[in-house]
């Protein structure tokens, strides 16, 4: 037995805004939703949206996201202005390359490629 794959549950004080945010300048596909739940996807990601009424937890909730062609994405991302300030596309010390970028109401999602899916 293994886990093979996870898809993030964020926060969101506005469902359809938050789907429409993703559809609109992330590039992802609603699957899903109403006024308390919603789904995109994207490629093999799916992100899920809850219906939240207090700020903070969209501003203090992150998830990680694995993908190919990092720089091609980061240029894309950069187009639709979602780059955190504080972290542009950079190799880490820690043998990753990645970005992050910031949602709507406040999601982090940092976003990273290893050497070896180059």
């Amino acid at each position: 037995m293994s886990f093979a794959k996870s898809d993030p549950i964020l926060a969101a004080l506005n469902v359809e805004r938050m789907v429409e945010f993703y559809e609109n300048k992330l590039g992802f596909q609603r699957s899903w939703c109403d006024e308390n739940y919603g789904i995109v996807r994207r490629d093999d990601i799916a992100i899920h949206f809850w219906h939240c009424d207090d700020p903070k937890f969209p501003q203090n909730t992150s998830c990680y996201l694995w993908v190919t062609d990092i720089d091609t994405l980061y240029e894309e991302f950069k187009a639709a202005d979602v780059i955190h300030p504080n972290s542009p596309l950079a190799d880490r010390p820690w043998g990753v390359r990645e970005f992050a970028a910031i949602d709507l109401d406040g999601n982090l999602l940092r976003i990273g490629q290893l050497p070896t899916d180059n």
